[in-house]
């Protein structure tokens, strides 16, 4: 039987804007601060003289404590609700983890740095999208979970960390860039400490735990597993481009640093504009067809790396539309998740999502894909990338459809699969 706590005023538009901007802002900057060594690693990698499976190991740390902290905290903020201390804590830790990157000398202390940083940044994602979810009315959030997860991450972590970094890497050294991209994190906290307001223990729903219970339990959800699975693949799409495409551009095609830094920006360009125009999309014709259509168009990405000789320009343009798998991310971490559970739930789930993504497949595949490329050559990881991109679109076609716009269609779905596919059960639920 559902109780409720007494309804209470839903937040206005300014606050929700507000909430939406600075959590996508603190967001870009986890991703500035991850991807930081990904594109400094031209300079770190001779300077410590690491392999290619060293390069992926790095990234493998990050993503194991990346993975564990997505899900235990996404649990704890469910369990305290008080997601906002949560957030505070975790954006200034991580902030102090780029400083001890610059700091590190040799292997075993960049490894140790950025397992350190992996453990704080993990739990940032699923408390913002526990945040939107409650914040934010159900019909805009498809656009600002989208725009929450990969507005600043992109623009951030994906465009401004490669362009920036580089050139300041280049004129001062690498470790001076580690620790300029330690100081927006604690600007950040400030403001989410200021600005964003903890809601109410009572303007929260108190429900009954959903079918299936809590925790592991929740993969007994088709859509959540069908999620998990697809988060697997595409963050190894991701990490696996990240890590080995700015030393497969220098190293194989032969791109000075500096080119390859707006060959990688154009990824960021990319996937900001997909925060919108993808998760706004989804909002209009359905989860379900978004997330079959664009992992195929990710194809694109690695083929064209390996394949496409010509002006840079013509590179950049196939960077870009391939880079538009990124869109549905937040559909897959976050949005249908969401709207798949009861609200008691949902840090949980978008917690397990993510954390298997970075346990599976932000930890396994940079190790394998390095490997490989130590076995074989910089290609490997690329054909690895066109592998999953294939794949993610398979799993996607076996979703429930979770869009509001849809779902709630009269005929569109029987009594008990709207039930079962929405965050918000219905009061008989």
């Amino acid at each position: 039987m559902t109780t409720a706590s007494p309804p209470s005023p839903a937040p206005s538009n300014a606050y929700q804007i507000l909430l939406v901007g600075l959590l996508s802002l603190n967001f870009g900057i986890v991703f500035f601060d991850r991807n930081a060594l990904n594109f400094l690693m031209p300079f770190v990698k001779p300077e410590f003289g690491l392999s290619n499976e060293q390069v992926g190991l790095i990234q493998s740390g990050l993503s194991l404590t990346w993975a564990l902290a997505a899900f235990g905290i996404g649990r704890l903020s469910d369990a305290i609700r008080n997601r906002k201390l949560l957030l505070v804590l975790s954006t200034l830790t991580f902030s102090v983890c780029s400083f001890l990157t610059g700091l590190a000398q040799g292997f075993a202390l960049l490894l140790g740095a950025r397992l350190l940083m992996g453990a704080a940044e993990g739990g940032v994602m699923p408390i913002s999208h526990a945040m939107v979810a409650e914040g934010v009315s159900p019909e805009r959030r498809g656009i600002a979970q989208g725009i929450a997860q990969n507005l600043g991450s992109n623009l951030l972590g994906s465009f401004v960390a490669p362009v920036l970094l580089v050139s300041f890497a280049a004129a001062y050294g690498w470790r001076e860039a580690f620790y300029l991209a330690g100081v927006p994190g604690l600007i950040s906290a400030g403001l989410i400490w200021l600005l964003i307001r903890e809601p109410e223990m009572a303007q929260r729903p108190v429900r009954e735990p959903a079918a299936g219970g809590a925790g592991l339990g929740l993969l007994a959800n088709r859509n959540v597993l069908i999620c998990a699975l697809m988060s697997v693949l595409l963050v190894s799409y991701v990490v696996v481009c990240w890590v080995f495409m700015p030393l497969y551009l220098t190293e194989t095609r032969g791109y000075a640093p500096k080119v390859m830094q707006w060959l990688m920006g154009t990824l960021g360009l990319s996937a900001a504009l997909g925060s919108f125009l993808v998760s706004g999309l989804s909002d209009r014709i359905g989860r379900r067809p978004v997330m079959i259509a664009t992992p195929l168009i990710g194809a694109l990405l690695p083929l064209s790396a390996m394949f496409l000789f010509g002006p840079t320009w013509l590179l950049a343009a196939a960077f870009f539309i391939g880079w538009g798998l990124n869109g549905i991310l937040p559909l897959v971490m976050a949005t249908v998740p969401s709207e798949s559970v009861k609200p008691l739930h949902i840090a949980t789930a978008l917690g397990l999502c993510m954390g298997a993504g970075e346990l599976i497949g932000g930890v396994l595949t940079p190790w394998a894909a390095g490997r490989a490329a130590d076995a074989t050559n910089l290609a490997a990881p690329l054909w690895i990338m066109l592998g999953l991109a294939i794949a993610a679109a398979f799993c996607a076609a076996w979703l429930k459809e979770t869009a509001p716009a849809l779902r709630d269609r009269p005929g569109r779905l029987r009594p008990s699969a709207r039930r079962d596919g929405q965050g918000e059960p219905s009061s008989s639920g």
